[in-house]
């Protein structure tokens, strides 16, 4: 006579299959859900005799689910609109917090939260790395990423400017050329200054730097100076940089204007020539700006978060941290997109995209779920079957034992 258990158990198993099939249906749209699939193993058996060469007559006991393995391959990477979506291309997970515990998650649908930091859609933190004055500073430790929402970046007063120009070598006494660059005073506040360029003789010129009438009215200081040049037109007085062009008694209340006009490149070339050809202006730069207003933020593919701001500035505010273990397969999956770390999985080893065999990071993207339906469909046809094979022994075991003691009435 059968034993139910037999079948008892293959059912249980094939409801196992069926949930973890049904799971993974469920989650095809699920953010970064990484598909199951469920595996069995035969019980033990018992030895009923002995064939006549001996070999051993086994029956089995049925049937249990051995493991549930979890597909961490790649989902496809699906554009987004947002720079608070993000997606891991390659190894890796988010390193997420809630209550001073750390999780795993391959999901980088965040959100900021009412205090601008960096949270998933379950409310836990984003972890990483701040910034001191720009700079990451990896030995701070893993901190909550933090955006600076509605920060102002405050004003800077312009301390240097830079023109590249060229006068004409040809031109006679007395011509007359300028070029003009934008200065900010420590208010915030734009001034038009004009640097006047006047031949004076042969390969030299005068120059006289100025603003507005109106902005200033005090009596500026070595805004005024000769420029000399050799016969390749070279710079050759002053080199360097002017120091110290001060204007004082600005009208807006900002402090004194005071800034050094560099007459070289990077690399210790003079930016202003003198050539036979027409004079130009090919270029003026500042270090100047006004106050600005956070805009939004972006990430690149080492995860370095840059904030951006009104007056087009931009500034370096942190970098997510990426973890990896040395077995994906021993980690537990806890629910809300996340993982934790077993002693099966090993320890997460903390550090940042692009290093250490982690992935690259891509910003406005999302990490689909790698559930493919239709082989899910073919797996849910096989565990059916195998369901309804289950159920047909029962019935049959149910119709044996009937009719054994139906053999004594």
């Amino acid at each position: 006579m059968g034993n139910f258990s037999i079948a008892l158990s293959g059912l249980q198993a094939d409801t196992v299959a069926l949930n973890t099939i049904g799971n993974n249906l469920a989650n095809l749209n699920t953010t970064a859900y990484k598909g199951q699939s469920a595996s069995f193993e035969d019980l033990f058996y018992q030895q009923i005799g002995e064939s006549g060469s001996g070999d051993a007559i086994q029956t089995g006991a049925g049937v249990k689910v051995s493991g549930t393995t979890t597909d961490f391959t790649q989902g496809t990477l699906s554009p987004t609109t947002g720079s608070n979506n993000m997606a891991l291309a390659g190894n890796g997970f988010f390193v997420v917090q809630e209550g001073g515990v750390q999780s795993l998650t391959r999901a980088g649908n965040f959100q900021l939260s009412s205090s601008g930091n960096l949270i998933t859609q379950d409310g836990e933190e984003v972890m990483g790395y701040p910034a001191v004055n720009g700079v990451i500073s990896q030995n701070a430790g893993l901190q909550p990423i933090s955006i600076p929402v509605g920060a102002n970046e405050a004003a800077q007063a312009t301390g240097n400017i830079s023109v590249t120009a060229n006068l004409n070598a040809s031109a006679t006494t007395g011509t007359v050329f300028t070029s003009p660059v934008k200065v900010f005073d420590s208010l915030g506040s734009s001034h038009q200054a004009t640097i006047t360029y006047t031949k004076t003789g042969t390969n030299t010129w005068s120059y006289d730097v100025e603003l507005p009438a109106g902005d200033a009215t005090g009596v500026p200081t070595n805004n005024t100076g000769t420029l000399t040049f050799d016969t390749s037109g070279k710079l050759t007085s002053p080199t360097g940089s002017v120091s110290g062009i001060t204007f004082p008694g600005l009208t807006d209340g900002a402090s004194d204007m005071s800034f050094n006009l560099n007459l070289d490149d990077s690399s210790g070339n003079p930016t202003i020539t003198q050539l036979a050809a027409a004079s130009s202006n090919n270029g003026t730069t500042q270090d100047g700006f006004a106050s600005g207003v956070y805009q939004n933020f972006t990430v690149d593919s080492n995860g370095v978060l840059t904030a951006q701001f009104s007056n087009g500035n931009t500034s370096t505010i942190g970098q997510l941290a990426v973890a990896t273990v040395a077995n994906t397969a021993g980690l537990t999956i806890t629910g809300n997109n996340n993982f934790t770390t077993t002693a099966a999985s090993g320890l997460a080893t903390v550090g940042v995209a692009n290093t250490g065999g982690r992935g690259a990071l891509d910003d406005d993207e999302l990490e689909t779920s790698n559930v493919d339906i239709s082989s899910e469909f073919a797996n849910l046809i096989v565990a059916q079957r195998a369901f309804e094979a289950n159920s047909k022994t029962v019935t049959t075991f149910d119709t044996v034992t009937q009719d054994t003691l139906g053999m004594i009435r």
